[in-house]
């Protein structure tokens, strides 16, 4: 099963002043995915890069660029990131007061659309847009910072999710991010998670461990 796993550093725990470096290595290491985290200060306590290093950071990896926007109002800046270079851009449901037309407009711009979850979203925000998603995102921490624990509760949030994907028979792709390690990835993986946003357990130890790190969350 753990070759079906995509592994997806967040770039919000590499070297800031070595992005571009760190975005090859991770490349080079194996990663599936490049997890751009995208926080405005204001949706989310924190602030951290916008479209501007997205683009600077596209001609260092070839892997899709998988671009997390925690920004509210989150509609302005779609085709920026868009034309910056993200493949995925997800966004939170409650960023933008019509989720069904942020979803129209990623796919028009060309690219996949995630909606993402909260911890304390409920499931009923998928009802009227799965079908139209090609990724859902389980938050398994409260979004704005790295480092932080996994919450168990989530795990029964991605289980759900898991078989509401498998109902639709589509290829939407599951992911989980926030706290995702050695320990809780097993965990996120058998509650039905295909796709493991991981930043501090994949930049841990330097760039010549990061193909151990993603290995070893894969369960290889």
């Amino acid at each position: 099963m753990s070759h079906n796993i995509r592994i997806a550093p967040s770039i919000l725990s590499a070297d800031f002043a070595r992005l571009g470096e760190e975005v090859r290595a991770i490349d080079e290491a194996g990663c599936d995915w490049v997890h751009v985290d995208v926080m405005d200060g204001h949706f989310v306590p924190n602030i951290t890069i916008g479209p501007a290093v997205v683009k600077a950071l596209r001609p260092h990896s070839a892997k899709p660029f998988d671009v997390h926007l925690m920004i509210s109002p989150v509609d302005q800046f779609l085709e920026d990131f868009a034309d910056a270079g993200a493949d995925i851009i997800s966004f939170h449901p409650e960023a933008g007061a019509h989720p069904h037309r942020t979803v129209q407009t990623i796919k028009s711009l060309g690219k996949m659309a995630g909606l993402v979850l909260n911890p304390a979203t409920p499931l009923s925000a998928l009802d009227y847009l799965i079908d139209d998603l090609d990724l859902i995102l389980v938050m398994s921490v409260n979004p704005g910072f790295g480092g932080q624990s996994f919450i168990d509760t989530q795990l029964r949030k991605i289980e759900a999710i898991r078989k509401r994907i498998d109902e639709t028979g589509k290829d939407i792709r599951l992911e989980a991010d926030g706290g995702i390690d050695l320990t809780t990835a097993p965990k996120a993986i058998a509650a039905g998670a295909d796709t493991l946003v991981a930043g501090t357990a994949t930049f841990r130890g330097g760039p010549e461990q990061y193909a151990a790190n993603i290995s070893g969350l894969r369960g290889e």
